[in-house]
């Protein structure tokens, strides 16, 4: 039976598990199998940056972090549910990825 693997990555981790929750809602309320979601590796980008751009003065650095949370939901490809799934309003800063799997 084909599934649907749902991807959700965004720098907000309120935002992302909100919209699962939403998703698992729907996959329990339409009764078809879904696993997760599943916590992926938090990815860290990690910016260095001198203070004083000229040179001068002492070696002061501040340093700039930004996460990217991920999550990951299969679900069983039923029409009914990818229907409602696709009308689930997400916010700009989340993006979403499906793809349906054999």
């Amino acid at each position: 039976m084909p599934k649907a693997r749902i991807n959700l990555y965004s720098t907000e981790v309120k935002k992302v598990d909100s919209i699962c929750s939403q998703i698992v809602d729907i996959a329990k309320k339409v009764g078809v199998a879904y696993k997760g979601p599943i916590n992926l590796p938090t990815k860290k980008l990690k910016v260095p940056v001198r203070r004083a751009p000229d040179g001068e003065g002492s070696e002061t650095w501040e340093r700039y972090e930004m996460r990217i949370h991920k999550r990951l939901i299969d679900i069983s490809a039923d029409e009914r549910a990818l229907h409602l799934i696709m009308r689930v309003p997400i916010p700009k800063d989340v993006n979403i990825e499906i793809e349906v799997i054999e």
